[in-house]
């Protein structure tokens, strides 16, 4: 086989770029793609109970009018917009999200915990050198302690003093002192927070419908089942775990980079596999609990930072969208996500039991409920999260002019472990401005490697 681009990977990157190459009448490209369906870590599961299941709790908001004019066209109107609620399990109760501009709701020991940790002169004062010290730069002792520190552990299954905070940008709503006595004194909630305050969902098939109808448009350019072995950067040949190969002109990679710079390519390059080895990643484990029966609760998500649940978060997946369900509006399906890493161990064997106490910990399921469950879906992913850790940047400036100097161009979650940009609308752009620097020469704006 031989193709003037070869995508590797069929999930949001792959896809926009194979998209966008034949929008600009491009039609000499293959994409090469492991698993027997689109989407990659936004593909959609159907349970054998007709539950359908995300991997993790995507939602739909964008930076992009191309995405938001393609989501549009591939869904032709059939999804559902949500305003955004979503709460915080702590200390016996629920706060509103985000978390430190709602401590109002906290008992008054811990609401108090965290004004003592914003008063003047109790926060450092030096510049920040990680993730773990800027956290307690800019919240204080209290919020840190009760929240940011083990809710963001929990998450990136990774001490916060081996991460960066570069990723920051509008994923974290800083605190204002001012706001935060404002809001406790006149007991008021502040919940407006963030780019996803409102969002879009699939009015069916799960986050996945969107990719296999964009999979759809492309599918004679589609070869799945087929699964990297080797690169050989030199003759521009990719060799696929049966035997086969494939030459092309440009690659572009939608793998994990790390294998890409430290596995796949032929003839090792000393400084690359170095570099692949300071390259981090978390897993997430989603347990899917499907219920009989209904019960009033607006939430869409609800973060989890203490140790009587092992989930950080859980998603109403049936607010999400009716048809999750195998009898839409007579049915609950709740979706935990768990992660796990060097630093985190988790035990699979014993997680759905876990979490089933851990939501009746929390008042989401009781004894009743139990006898209703219907559907118990797991499903793991090694690669979830690519963790923005203090070597990333040092090992992304020393990987990406290399492999591009070779024409090999690594875009997407974990193509360019960027997790800033790694949203789905991120993703989808990536492979979009991709194409269109290949055919038009333009520069590509949402991807940039750190210098």
């Amino acid at each position: 086989m031989q193709a003037k681009y070869v995508i590797i990977g069929a999930g949001p990157t792959g896809l926009g770029a194979a998209h966008r190459l034949a929008e600009l009448g491009e039609h000499s490209f293959v994409v090469l793609e492991r698993e027997a369906h689109p989407g990659g870590l936004s593909a959609s599961f159907r349970d054998k109970a007709g539950f359908t299941w995300d991997f993790g709790g995507h939602v739909l908001f964008s930076h992009y009018d191309y995405f938001d004019r393609l989501v549009q066209d591939l869904l032709d109107g059939a999804f559902l917009e949500h305003q955004r609620e979503s709460w915080v399990r702590v200390a016996g109760t629920w706060v509103p999200y985000p978390f430190q501009n709602n401590i109002r709701h906290l008992p008054p020991d811990e609401r108090w915990r965290c004004v003592e940790g914003l008063l003047p002169g109790r926060r450092p004062d030096t510049r920040p050198e990680n993730f773990g010290q800027w956290i307690d730069t800019v919240f204080g002792q209290g919020i840190a302690e009760l929240f940011m520190r083990p809710y963001n552990f929990k998450v990136w299954a990774t001490p916060p003093e081996r991460m960066s905070y570069s990723w920051i940008g509008e994923r974290v709503s800083v605190v204002d002192m001012e706001g935060v006595l404002r809001n406790v004194v006149l007991e008021q909630d502040d919940v407006g927070w963030g780019p996803n305050n409102t969002f879009l969902f699939p009015r069916s098939g799960g986050t996945g419908a969107i990719f296999e109808a964009l999979a759809r448009r492309v599918q004679d350019r589609i070869h799945y089942g087929r699964s990297v072995a080797r690169i050989n950067a030199e003759k521009r040949i990719v060799t696929l775990a049966d035997g086969s190969t494939v030459r092309y002109d440009k690659l572009l990679n939608t793998g994990p980079l790390d294998l890409l710079a430290g596995t796949w390519l032929e003839g090792p390059d000393a400084a690359l596999v170095e570099a692949a080895q300071l390259l981090t990643h978390n897993s997430v484990h989603v347990t899917g609990i499907g219920l009989n029966g209904s019960r009033e609760d607006s939430r869409c998500w609800m973060y989890f930072p203490e140790e009587n649940a092992p989930f950080y978060r859980l998603t109403n997946f049936h607010n999400y969208s009716p048809q999750n369900t195998a009898r839409p509006g007579s049915q609950r399906a709740l979706m935990c996500e768990t992660s796990s890493s060097a630093h985190k161990s988790e035990n699979l064997a014993t997680l759905m039991e876990r979490s089933e106490q851990g939501l009746q910990h929390a008042g989401l399921i009781n004894n009743t409920d139990e006898k209703n469950i219907v559907s118990r879906f797991e499903i793991s992913r090694e690669y979830a999260y690519p963790i923005p850790s203090l070597e990333r940047d040092r090992a992304l400036a020393a990987i990406q002019p290399r492999l591009e100097s070779q024409n090999i161009f690594s875009r997407g979650r974990f193509g360019g472990w960027r997790y800033e940009v790694g949203n789905m609308d991120h993703s989808v752009m990536q492979g979009v401005e991709w194409a269109e620097r290949m055919l038009e020469d333009k520069p590509e704006t949402t991807y940039t490697t750190p210098s």
